[in-house]
């Protein structure tokens, strides 16, 4: 149900923006939702990026701050990550997540590879 797209390979201190589009979600539960990204290292465990709760708090991986932004269009039922001064650090297969009460919905991933 969660579409994720915007991957690809870049150079450090290069750009990306992911999306991840809700396709048929109730927009009452997109409205209401905790949205999430993470990201999966190579060899690693998934970790938490970036959120953003349903009353519009943000909150970043300390490595992140200042660099990456995550936001929503609530008419598109999408929400992104722009990811600025990208470095090597930041590779890894992103996920984006959506929250609403038990309902749990996961995207696809989408890779992300920087170059030094």
């Amino acid at each position: 149900q969660l579409q994720a797209s915007g991957g690809g390979s870049v150079q450090a201190g290069g750009f990306l923006k992911l999306s991840c589009a809700a396709r048929g979600m109730i927009t009452s539960v997109f409205w209401g939702s905790r949205m999430g990204w993470y990201r999966q290292p190579p060899g690693k465990q998934r970790e938490l990026v970036a959120e953003l709760t349903s009353d519009g708090s943000t909150n970043y991986q300390d490595s992140v701050k200042g660099r990456f932004t995550i936001s929503k269009n609530n008419a598109r039922k999408s929400v992104y990550l722009q990811m600025n001064s990208l470095e090597p650090e930041d590779t890894a297969v992103y996920y984006c997540n959506i929250v609403y009460g038990s309902q749990d919905y996961w995207g696809q991933g989408t890779q992300v590879t920087v170059s030094s």
